[in-house]
């Protein structure tokens, strides 16, 4: 795996998703003007007397709502989902607290965290399980180091090798270490800005009391129209940068590891249980991005412009370089787990080494 290729080419696609975010809330000012201009003139403006004109500081006003309902609602939305750090959100998510001193799979978890936190020169996160979760899965949240945390199901403790944990975590590390938890809410918290602005649309096309919506009918249907189209575009941005940061963690991951067997290991495991129909808990569609995997039960091997994860199949292409099959689910053996114990991976020297 040419991981430090991969790498640039992620961040590279990232920066330009973002850019394109960005042209996208200009275009939204731009198409919400315009609407309203239509609208404005087969109301009001075509049947007033006098030169036709729009009221003062018309444009000026449509820009400061536009902009108060678009950030206004990202800033709500990511303070949301950013207050408690990531232990509230793990929490909210049917996550609880490590118990490493009770069970022998919860030490191994927190062991490895342990050691990931040295190999990668990171602080160490909290160590959380979904207990209820057979489904091989997990999540990093937080909105930096100091608050964040790694979460893992029962099924990936119960189901996992020590290697492959291990390649999970570093995933996971990945996501917190690049940033990639913080900026993931940010574009959540974006893209409910975007469906504000269509709801404060839809509010506008609905009748009163007296049954009077003939102006702010047509206003509203405007409004909701550019706020549909830029909801839309916000979100197929947003799954697009998601899935350049799951690309992106893959790399992390076995450059941290040294290992493709790892997380190639876990995702092989995944298609497993996607075949004999395990289906994991449900997640809504704010937190699926932060999973490991995205609840899609037996996905195809198409890429959707909407999917949050690139499909399981191009992962595991990456990392291995040519297309493998499903591993069995039980664990085997491995002499690291005799105590729980392990050496520390090692960590990245910097040289553009490449698994063949």
């Amino acid at each position: 795996m040419r991981f430090f290729e991969f790498q640039r080419n992620a961040r590279g696609e990232t920066r330009r998703l973002l850019f394109a975010f960005g042209i996208t809330v200009v275009l939204l000012l731009v198409a919400v003007n315009a609407a309203l201009a239509l609208a404005w003139g087969l109301t009001w403006g075509f049947w007033m007397p006098g030169p036709f004109a729009y009221p003062r500081h018309f444009f000026a006003v449509n820009t400061a709502v536009t902009l108060l309902f678009v950030l206004g609602g990202w800033w709500v939305e990511t303070s949301r989902l950013a207050e408690g750090g990531g232990v509230r959100l793990g929490e909210q998510m049917g996550a609880r607290l490590a118990r490493p001193s009770g069970d022998f799979d919860e030490q191994r978890f927190a062991n490895i965290v342990d050691e990931m936190a040295i190999s990668s020169g990171m602080k160490r996160p909290q160590a959380m399980v979904l207990a209820r979760d057979q489904g091989i899965n997990a999540f990093a949240a937080g909105w930096d180091e100091d608050h964040a945390v790694v979460a893992v199901t029962q099924g990936a403790l119960t189901l996992l090798t020590r290697d492959e944990l291990q390649g999970l975590v570093a995933h996971e590390f990945s996501h917190i270490g690049e940033g990639d938890t913080r900026l993931n809410m940010r574009l959540v918290g974006m893209v409910f800005g975007l469906e504000m602005l269509y709801r404060m649309g839809q509010t506008l096309f609905e009748p009163d009391s007296r049954d009077r919506r003939m102006a702010a009918a047509l206003i509203g249907l405007a409004i909701m129209a550019a706020g549909w189209l830029g909801w839309l575009a916000g979100h197929a941005l947003q799954a697009a940068v998601s899935r350049q940061r799951e690309y992106l963690a893959d790399a992390r991951a076995v450059q941290w590891t040294r290992s493709r067997e790892g997380l190639g290991g876990v995702l092989r495991k995944v298609l497993t249980q996607r075949r004999d129909g395990v289906v994991p808990q449900r997640a809504g569609s704010s937190v699926q991005h932060m999973l490991l995997v995205a609840n899609e039960g037996k996905g195809g091997q198409r890429e959707h412009w909407l999917d949050s994860h690139p499909p399981l199949a191009a992962r595991i292409r990456r990392i291995y370089g040519r297309d493998m099959g499903p591993l069995p689910l039980h664990r085997e053996a491995n002499t690291h787990e005799t105590d729980g114990v392990s050496a520390v991976p090692a960590a990245n020297t910097g040289a553009g080494w490449t698994l063949s």
